[in-house]
């Protein structure tokens, strides 16, 4: 053979092994209960410490804008598991809900192509899955006793899927867990809808103890992986289902209520160290594993797979068409006033610039009603409760504090709208601003369009049932 030859066939192996579809990897989704952004040291966070996720952002990717579908625990977990809008699931659009079996779900469908499945600790919901048809499964898989339960039973040489939950950062927490295990209070960053008492700093504190504690349980399971020969061939995501549990966080379509921490890392399939400032969501979960594990992807599927992204060699923004996000919430619990089981709908869509929200029920109480709820919590049982919570309660009256107390319980207008540069709080409604005008009504047509386009009933004039749905708390009721 001619040198010429030789060289020409050197190219051609090359040029076919840049192309080359890679390995089906091994998938660990690591995910915290109510971890919400920027909460890590990856995102500039001095206090927390997350050496875990940290070093996935360094040997991986980081993404800056990452978005749950819904702010609320089961209709995230479900939006990740399908691969489809909360509010395309019926039931399953709300907390304490269910899940139609005959709705396609990752884990089972990788089950299906030789993947070993399995999860540890929260999974999907909560609610209960019996009424959804499920009888002998799991949407997530069988239950293991940790990763290596899990790793201990795999089959030899079996891809595998893992869902490694947690119910940290959950409330409730130890009171002063944060200050005690030597954190510096004072160096916390309070957002700026909560006044700088000491109270709302040592909460914070508090908070970042359990997310430190789920970083921990992650880093745990990456070490097994490098003990058994399976790190660099399995693609490891660290992410939280929605934002923290305090006042205009979770259960909130404001920044602090949606957008997720999130790393990931797979060996040398991703080019380490880089930042994506792209818009994606949790849609986009279900179709990157199904893209990566040689599995057609559902016609139902709402998001797109994350594999142009994980395999490009840029940082900043990439796909040009990643350059907004919509999500959504229906009833986080009944908080409204007994008898009345009915949530508080809005959906909204985020883009580089601003934010849009609209509120289907401006009449109803956000954070749910000051007295007499449905639920047993009562006061504005839509909030999780905790000393925030309770010194925001407390001090409502108050003039020094009333204006932090309305932005976390007060009702709120059909139509929101925040400049997300200079005001990334969101403390600044401009949406009756007339030099706004333009931009809410080019903001509010997309959001409709994109709403429309995928299914939701809320769009087109529905979406009452999602209000009369079973609420399958595990609690009675207020008549």
């Amino acid at each position: 053979m001619s040198l010429k030859n030789i060289l020409l066939v050197i190219v051609t192996v090359f040029l076919i092994s840049c192309d080359a579809e890679p390995p089906r990897p091994n998938i660990l989704f690591c995910i915290a209960d109510d971890w919400g952004w920027p909460h890590a040291g990856s995102y500039g966070d001095a206090v927390v410490k997350t050496p875990t996720f940290d070093r996935l952002a360094t040997e991986g990717v980081l993404f800056e804008h990452a978005y749950v579908s819904s702010p609320s625990c089961t209709p995230s977990r479900n939006a990740i598991l399908t691969g489809q809008y909360h509010w395309r699931l019926g039931q399953g659009a709300n907390l304490h809900s269910t899940l139609d079996v005959n709705i396609p779900v990752y884990p089972l469908l990788l089950e299906e192509a030789g993947y070993f499945i399995g999860h540890w600790r929260k999974c999907w919901g909560p609610g209960k899955l019996k009424p959804g048809g499920y009888t002998d499964t799991y949407p997530g898989g069988p239950a293991f006793d940790g990763f290596k339960d899990f790793i201990d039973q795999r089959p030899d040489e079996q891809p595998f899927c893992f869902w490694l939950g947690s119910s940290d950062p959950h409330r409730g927490y130890k009171l002063n867990s944060g200050r005690e295990s030597g954190m510096d209070i004072s160096a916390i960053q309070v957002p700026a809808f909560y006044p700088d008492e000491e109270v709302i700093r040592s909460d914070i504190a508090d908070y970042y103890f359990e997310v430190q504690r789920f970083d921990s349980d992650c880093g745990e399971a990456i070490s097994l992986l490098e003990e058994i020969g399976e790190l660099e061939n399995t693609l490891i995501l660290m992410t939280g289902d929605h934002g923290m549990p305090f006042p205009r966080c979770k259960s909130n379509l404001y920044d602090m209520g949606t957008r997720v921490p999130l790393a990931i890392r797979w060996g040398d399939e991703i080019k380490p160290g880089r930042t994506i400032s792209d818009f994606v969501s949790f849609v986009d979960l279900a179709p990157t594993f199904f893209e990566l594990a040689g599995v057609e992807i559902p016609t139902e599927t709402s998001g797109h797979s994350l594999w142009p992204l994980l395999k490009s060699k840029s940082s900043g923004w990439i796909e040009n068409d990643r350059d907004k996000v919509i999500f959504g919430k229906e009833r986080h619990v009944p908080a409204q006033l007994a008898p009345s089981i009915a949530g508080y709908p809005c959906r909204s869509i985020r883009n580089k610039e601003f934010q849009y929200i609209y509120n289907f029920e401006p009449d109803r109480w956000p954070a749910g009603v000051p007295d007499g709820a449905s639920h047993p919590m009562n006061t504005y049982a839509d909030t999780d409760g905790g000393p925030t919570k309770s010194f925001l309660v407390d001090h409502a009256e108050d003039p020094k504090y009333k204006k932090y107390a309305d932005w976390s319980f007060a009702k709120r207008p059909q139509e929101e709208l925040y400049d997300m540069i200079n005001d990334p709080d969101q403390l600044i409604n401009l949406a009756q601003n007339p030099d706004y005008n333009t931009i809410r009504q080019e903001l509010k047509d997309q959001l409709f369009t994109l709403l429309t386009e995928s299914g939701d009933p809320r769009a087109t004039g529905g979406g009452k049932e999602f209000d009369g749905f079973p609420y399958r708390g595990g609690y009675r009721l207020n008549k």
